[in-house]
C-alpha cells in the first residue's frame, strides 16, 4: 500500500469515529435524563396515584437503585456479549420501561416499571468503551471527552427538561416522550454502530468473581475512581442544595428561573480529553481540582452579596467553573481506564461507575447534613473539602496521569 493510500484510509477512518462519537455522545445525553427527572417528577407522580410519602420517594431511589446494578451486573456483558447487540437490547428494555412508567396505573407497576428503566439505563456505560475501542489510543481521551460532554449536558438538563414537559402536560408525558427519543436513537444505533466482540473467554460467574481481582491489581482503576468519586460527591452536594438556596435572597428566583439557572452548568464542556492525549493529564488534574475549590469559595462567597445582579453573575461563574472541573476529572479518568486491560473494558468501566456513584450519594448525603446545621456556607464547604481530597490526592501520587 502506497503512502497516499495509507493516508486516504486513515483519513476515511477518522471521519468514520465522527459520527460514532456524536452518536455516543447523543444516546449518553438522552438515556442519562432518565436517572435525574424523577427527581423533580417525584411530587407529581405521588399525587397522581395517590402514593404515601415514602412510596413517592422510592420512584427516584429505585430508579436510581436499577442503575447501580445494572452497572454491576449488566455491564459486565460487554466483556462477554458482542457489543452492538447487547446495547440495541438493553436500550429497547429502557424504551419498554420508559413506556410502562408511562402508562402504570398503580403504585406498584411503576415502581417497578422505574427500576427496570433505571437497570436499563446501564446502555450508558456500555457506549463508552465501545467508543473508546473504536479510536486510536492517542485520540482516546479526546473521543470519550466528547462522548462524557454529552453524558453532562444530558445531567444537567434532565431536571428542566422534565420541569418543562409536566408544567406543558403532564409527568407521564415526560416518560412517553423519553420512549420516542430512545426509539429513534435504537434507529439509528442499529444501522451506524459497529459490531464488536469481546475479547474475554471466560462465563458470566468469573466476570462477576473478577471485580475484586480488578481492583487489587489495577492501580489506575482505584485512583481514579476515588477522586472521580470525590467530584461526583462535590457535584451533588452542590445541585442538591442550590435549589434550596436560589429561591432565597439576594438570588430571589423562582421555580422557572431555577429551572434556568440549570442551563448555566451545560456550558460545561473543557477540551481535558484532548489535553489529555497530549500528556498534560497531571497538571490538568491539579487544575480541576482546585478549580473544584476555588469554584465553591465563589458560590459561598454570592450568597453574602446584597446585590441581587452581582450575586447571580459570581455564582454563575463559580457552577461554571465547577461543572468544568468536574467533567475534566470525569473525562481524564474515563481515559486513564480506557486505556487499560481492553478484554476487561466493560467491567473496569462498570467497576468505574459504581464507585463515583457511591460518591455522588455520600455527596447528596453531606449537603443535606450540611444545610440543616450551617445552611449554604456550610454545604459550599462541605462540596470544597471533596475538592481539597482531590488535589492531595494528586500530591501524594502520579497514577493515570500519564
Amino acid at each position: 500500500m502506497t503512502l497516499s493510500e495509507t493516508t486516504k484510509l486513515a483519513s476515511r477512518k477518522q471521519l468514520a469515529e465522527r459520527p460514532l462519537i456524536w452518536l455516543g455522545a447523543i444516546t449518553t445525553g438522552v438515556v442519562v435524563t432518565n436517572l435525574f427527572a424523577p427527581q423533580i417528577l417525584v411530587g407529581l407522580i405521588g399525587r397522581s396515584l395517590s402514593m404515601t410519602t415514602s412510596q413517592a420517594g422510592l420512584v427516584s431511589t429505585l430508579t436510581l437503585l436499577g442503575y447501580a446494578l445494572g452497572l454491576l451486573l449488566l455491564v459486565p456483558l460487554v466483556d462477554l456479549i458482542e457489543n452492538r447487540l447487547l446495547i440495541l437490547r438493553t436500550l429497547g428494555c429502557a424504551i419498554l420501561a420508559a413506556l410502562a412508567t408511562a402508562l402504570a396505573p398503580t403504585p406498584s407497576l411503576l415502581l417497578t416499571a422505574t427500576f427496570v428503566l433505571g437497570a436499563s439505563c446501564a446502555a450508558i456505560q456500555m457506549m463508552v468503551p465501545l467508543v473508546a475501542s473504536m479510536v486510536a489510543p492517542e485520540r482516546r481521551g479526546q473521543a470519550i471527552g466528547e462522548v462524557m460532554s454529552g453524558l453532562m449536558i444530558g445531567i444537567l438538563l434532565s431536571r428542566p427538561a422534565a420541569s418543562l414537559i409536566a408544567d406543558l402536560w403532564s409527568w407521564r408525558a415526560y416518560y412517553l416522550a423519553s420512549a420516542i427519543l430512545m426509539t429513534f436513537l435504537a434507529g439509528a444505533l442499529g444501522r451506524y454502530l459497529p459490531t464488536l466482540q469481546p475479547a474475554a473467554r471466560v462465563g458470566y460467574g468469573e466476570l462477576l468473581r473478577s471485580f475484586p481481582k480488578l481492583l487489587r491489581e489495577e492501580p489506575v482503576l482505584r485512583v481514579r475512581a476515588w477522586t472521580a468519586s470525590l467530584v461526583m460527591a462535590s457535584f451533588t452536594a452542590f445541585w442538591s442544595a442550590v435549589a434550596l438556596r436560589l429561591p432565597e435572597a439576594p438570588f430571589a428566583l423562582d421555580a422557572k428561573g431555577i429551572a434556568a439557572f440549570a442551563l448555566i452548568g451545560a456550558a460545561a464542556t473543557p477540551l481535558a480529553g484532548r489535553w489529555g492525549d497530549k500528556g498534560w493529564a497531571r497538571p490538568l488534574f491539579f487544575a480541576a481540582h482546585l478549580g473544584i475549590i476555588g469554584s465553591l469559595a465563589l458560590c459561598a462567597w454570592a450568597g453574602t452579596m446584597e446585590s441581587r445582579v452581582a450575586a447571580l453573575l459570581v455564582l454563575s461563574l463559580g457552577t461554571i467553573l465547577l461543572d468544568i472541573g468536574i467533567t475534566a476529572d470525569q473525562t481524564l479518568g474515563r481515559r486513564a481506564i480506557n486505556l487499560l486491560r481492553p478484554e476487561a473494558r466493560g467491567r473496569i468501566n462498570g467497576l468505574f461507575v459504581a464507585l463515583f456513584f457511591i460518591g455522588g450519594g455520600i455527596g447528596s448525603a453531606a449537603a443535606s447534613l450540611a444545610w440543616s446545621f450551617g445552611g449554604w456556607a456550610a454545604v459550599c464547604v462541605v462540596a470544597a473539602s471533596f475538592g481539597v481530597l482531590g488535589f492531595l490526592t494528586d500530591v501524594v501520587t502520579r497514577t493515570g496521569t500519564s
